[in-house]
Parts: C-alpha cells; structure tokens; sequence
C-alpha cells in the first residue's frame, strides 16, 4: 500500500511525467501511454506500471521515455489522443484502466503494438481474436472487473440485509455499460433485491447522483468500474459518509482513501504486468505470440474504520472473508 506521504510525493512527480519524458532525449525507446482519466487520478497506477518496466529492464530516462497523454474523462477526447501517439510513431503504445482507451488505440493503428489494462472482456469488444491467442497487434491484462457485479451485489445484501434498495452509479458513456447494467438487473432479481441505477458522465453530477440514492431510499450504493469514479474515489468516500450509505467499489484504491468496501482483482497488480507486457515487446516478442493475462485473484477490502463511522455492524464472517481489513 502507498502511503499517504509516499503519493503526496507521487502526485507531484507525476505532474511531470509528460514533460520529463518528452526531453529525455537520449532514451533508447519511446513508449507512449493512453489514459482516459487524469494524471493525479491514476499516479498509483502509472508508478506500478513503471515498475513492471523496471523488472525487465526498462527505466525512464535511462533506455526508455514515455508520452503520457491524458483525457481527463473524456472519453471523446481518446480517438484524437491516440492519433497523436501514432504520429509521434512510439514503440508501443499503452492503454490504461479504460475499454475505450484500447478501442482508440485499435482504431488508431495496425502496425504498433498495443499493452491494454482493462476490466472488460477483451474478445467480447474485439481487441483480440481469442485470449490465448490475440492475433494482430493488441495484448495485455484483463483484470475482468465487470465480471464481478453479482458477487458484489450479493456483498452489499449480506451487509444490509434488511434494505432493499441498491443505488447503482453507472457511466453511460462506459463502452462496458449496457452489459453492466444488464448484469445487475439479472443479479438482483436473483436476490430479490431492487436496483436505483443512477447515470453519471461527469465528476460534476456526482453530488446530484449521491442526492437521487437518498430520495429512493437506496439502503446501500454499488459503484461500476469506470475511469470517471477511479478519479472520483475521494469524493465517492465523502458522500457515502455524508449520506450514511455503505457503498461497495470495485477495486482497494477507493477502500484506501475511505471507502467502506472493495471487491475486485488487484489492479496495480494489472498495471504492472502491463509493463512487464511493454518490456517484452519492446525486446522484440510479438504481441499476437503473447496470451493475454487474466487475473485470478480477487480480493475483497474492508475499511473498518469506515464501517465504525456509518454506525455499521460487519459481521465476523464478512470480517473473516477479508483478504485486508484496514483499521
């Protein structure tokens, strides 16, 4: 886990990252790196991904430099970003936490080798032809987040049990949305649950979001995987507070900075295999050679102290089903 003085320090050299890697002249390979939300949002990420670099060999400044180009939660924003990257013919470029990251990329070019890092499906959405075999010029990590909904319904139910309401924060403009939504809707009827799904675009309509969960009555809010609420996580910890919701998220970054509850595969984790990915290509495999990753692991994350707050009882079993409980 960073410490909070350890990514104070992060975010401010991640605020250089652009600039320092466009002057690190005598590096060996550029890299560009294709990210759908911002540079302060993502530095845990970025630094596990330079560490994955790292283990194979690769060190900014050294042998290597890096293009950042950030949407800022744009999504429309990545198809131009992505053609930047291209025209600046880098090595490899690397898409991070965002389908529509890599669907950019893809579009963008056939011949540069693409690293993608995402939660969705990776054949489903066409970046490869098969997971064990991916066939043209895209690869990478599937930490397959929107796989995970039922089990995180079936988490919060356990948690409140007797509130029937579950607000659900969806990004509409999330290539992953429909089937997210879908999967919730098809899980909670299993569980006999009833889901307040809440569209949110920008950062800006997340208070407003937080204020439609408290006219439904939402006992509890489960929070999509999406680069928008990644960004977010802060302020999503704040107004669950506020609103005194248990909410659910789908990785431990949010259950880092006061989120109540995370369940998901360990994206850092993701991030840093992503790099591993880069280094290898850039020492001359094939990204059609190299099977994508999934990831195996899935942990869920309970902030204690959180929980204590909202004035919530969490069970010693949920307690003993922990992979971390932060206190």
């Amino acid at each position: 886990m960073i410490g909070r003085r350890e990514f104070i320090t992060l975010l401010g050299s991640a605020a250089a990252w652009p600039l320092a890697a466009g002057t690190q002249q005598a590096a060996s390979s550029t890299i560009g790196f294709l990210g759908a939300g911002s540079v302060a949002g993502y530095a845990p990420f970025v630094e596990a991904y330079q560490r994955g670099l790292v283990e194979i060999g690769f060190v900014v400044g050294r042998n290597l430099a890096i293009e950042y180009r950030w949407a800022d939660n744009q999504l429309d924003r990545m198809p131009a970003l992505a053609t930047e990257l291209v025209a600046r013919r880098v090595a490899v470029i690397a898409t991070g936490g965002a389908t529509a990251a890599a669907l950019a990329a893809k579009a963008a070019t056939s011949s540069i080798p693409i690293v993608f890092a995402i939660g969705a499906d990776p054949v489903m959405f066409g970046l490869v032809a098969s997971m064990n075999r991916p066939g043209g010029n895209v690869t990478g990590v599937s930490f397959v987040a929107n796989t995970l909904i039922a089990k995180q319904l079936q988490l919060l139910q356990g948690l409140v049990p007797a509130r029937g309401v579950i607000g659900v924060l969806v990004n509409p403009g999330n290539p992953n949305a429909a089937s997210d939504v879908a999967n919730a809707q098809a899980a909670a009827t299993s569980l006999r649950l009833r889901v307040h799904l809440v569209h949110t675009a920008t950062e800006h309509e997340i208070d407003a979001a937080f204020d439609e969960f408290g006219r439904a009555h939402a006992g509890a809010v489960l929070v999509f995987p999406d680069v928008l609420f990644t960004g977010a996580r802060g302020r999503l910890a704040e107004l669950a507070a506020h609103y005194k919701l248990a909410a659910l998220y789908p990785d431990r970054s949010y259950a880092e900075v006061g989120g109540l509850m995370s369940y998901g595969s360990n994206r850092t984790d993701a991030f840093r295999e992503a790099g591993i990915y880069t280094g290898r290509i850039l020492r001359g495999e094939k990204p059609s050679d190299l099977p994508v990753v999934q990831s195996s692991k899935f942990e869920l994350v309970i902030n204690l102290k959180t929980a204590k707050a909202l004035g919530l009882d969490v069970s010693p079993l949920l307690l003993a089903l922990a992979d971390e409980v932060i206190e």
